[in-house]
């Protein structure tokens, strides 16, 4: 009863969504996950947790290291892909070699990271990246909610002044 419980209540917890990957001999892995957290600017840590059972924990103790792909809103497919057991994950999204790892194209942001250390989590472990390179846009994210995909409402609605009118403000 008190999982059931749980799940409801962790289900109305927006989450972003991410495709964490890694790559060995036998080829790029990935998975959809969305458990990404920010644990530290200095040193820049950052969190995932996967199940003890996952074919992606494997190869990420086996390499040391890992890719996060921040989705952006619209790449529900992409996710729903990387949560298949089903689908040729890799041969269903445009990808490239990034730092040693699978950087999916046009995603909201990405971290490559080294396997900082590993805290056992439950059924999960939870594995701390410290980050050594990084990139983002200004794509709206992926979020999910109630089991369901979105953005933040208000991301579009957003507005950003041009940098000439910041650079204006700041000098006068």
């Amino acid at each position: 009863m008190l999982d059931q419980h749980f799940r409801d209540l962790m289900a109305g917890v927006c989450a972003p969504v991410t495709v964490v990957t890694t790559a060995d001999v036998d080829g790029p892995q990935g998975a959809t996950v969305s458990s990404l957290a920010s644990l530290s600017l200095r040193p820049a840590l950052l969190s995932i947790a996967l199940d003890r059972h996952s074919r992606l924990l494997s190869g990420i103790q086996a390499t040391g290291r890992f890719g996060v792909n921040v989705l952006g809103a619209g790449q529900d497919d992409t996710a729903i892909s990387f949560a298949s057991r089903t689908v040729d994950r890799f041969g269903t999204t445009e990808w490239s070699m990034s730092d040693g790892l699978p950087r999916l194209d046009e995603i909201a942001g990405w971290a490559a990271c080294d396997l900082w250390r590993t805290v056992e989590a439950g059924d999960h472990l939870l594995l701390i990246g410290a980050v050594r390179h990084v990139a983002s846009t200004h794509r709206a994210p992926l979020v999910y909610g109630h089991r369901t995909f979105g953005t933040h409402s208000r991301f579009a609605e957003r507005s950003r002044p041009a940098i000439v009118d910041l650079i204006t403000a700041c000098a006068s």
